[in-house]
């Protein structure tokens, strides 16, 4: 006959006690405001002339004036990116905004101000300064309280499934088709 798996809502204390042992899939994302300065290869440029050229601009950039004109300058002149028009303003991003070998040396650190070597990534050397940050903020439960309650249900779907379909495969008689024994030990 038609059988229905009954899925119970979830409760405000099993919503609760949820969001406190996954509270890190509730955060804001961390984000930093940031300007660089991309070094590209030059026509036949090896490695090691263009890290002495990245060197040489960060070193301008960290002898320039304190008020950041300097970055800025090096940016317009010798950036390869188009931020370079602006100064090499990239704005506020976060991790998921740039390439993983830029961003690991952007996130996961306190460091405010010029990084203090240039940092390689595919495009080639960024001379990057970061102006200021932003910590990942943990979301109130009020304001995700609903996804809590869907990813609850979810879970409860999954394991009910799981039972309905070993009930079946108990009562059921199969043949040539062999049920993957993890999926009895699964459920709760």
């Amino acid at each position: 006959g038609d059988q229905v798996i009954d899925l119970p809502e979830p409760s405000e204390e099993t919503c609760r006690r949820y969001y406190a042992m996954h509270a890190g899939r509730f955060r804001s994302a961390e984000r930093a405001r940031v300007r660089h300065i991309l070094l590209s290869p030059a026509s036949g440029e090896d490695a090691a002339g263009l890290r002495e050229r990245a060197d040489s601009v960060l070193l301008a950039v960290q002898r320039g004036d304190a008020n950041g004109d300097a970055f800025a300058q090096a940016a317009r002149r010798f950036s390869t990116c188009p931020s370079g028009l602006r100064g090499g303003e990239l704005g506020w991003i976060t991790r998921r905004d740039g390439v993983p070998e830029f961003v690991r040396h952007v996130f996961g650190h306190a460091t405010v101000g010029l990084l203090p070597e240039p940092v390689p990534s595919r495009f080639g050397l960024h001379v990057i300064e970061v102006i200021e940050r932003e910590p990942g903020v943990l979301r109130s439960f009020e304001s995700v309280r609903d996804a809590v309650a869907t990813a609850l249900r979810q879970q409860t779907y999954v394991t009910a499934l799981r039972q309905y379909l070993c009930a079946l495969a108990g009562i059921a008689e199969l043949k040539g088709v062999e049920l993957d024994a993890t999926i009895t030990s699964t459920v709760q």
